[in-house]
């Protein structure tokens, strides 16, 4: 297997960690519950390890744009999906945006490991 292929797995699992780690802060209730407090704590911190092991491969703009383009529109839905919160035209718009700019960056940057 490819650097890169691995890179890009430590990254998919670093957002995954990451998004879950988030949900998990939510559910700490501003650290006063002692098991979802320290989920989020182990799972940031995986995912931080696997972000510094993908930035051996990936440049640092890449990753963190895929990191936290990925992120928001995953822990976006999670807020919709889990929380039952919603998401106005303004927040789906924005959220488009984020998306388009993370394609656009992996599709015509020259900066971008393939």
């Amino acid at each position: 297997m490819s650097p890169t292929t691995i890179a890009y797995g430590y990254l998919t699992i670093a957002i995954i960690c990451e998004v879950v780690g988030t949900t998990f802060l939510v559910k700490s209730e501003q650290f006063t519950r002692l098991v979802p407090t320290l989920m989020m704590g182990a799972l940031y911190a995986v995912s931080f390890y696997l972000m510094a092991q993908t930035l051996k491969t990936i440049p640092l703009g890449i990753a963190y744009a895929l990191w936290g383009g990925l992120g928001i529109v995953i822990t976006s839905l999670a807020g919709v999906v889990l929380f039952k919160q919603n998401l106005d035209t303004a927040a789906v718009v924005g959220i488009a945006m984020i998306v388009g700019g993370v394609v656009v960056m992996n599709l015509l940057s020259n900066s971008v490991v393939h």
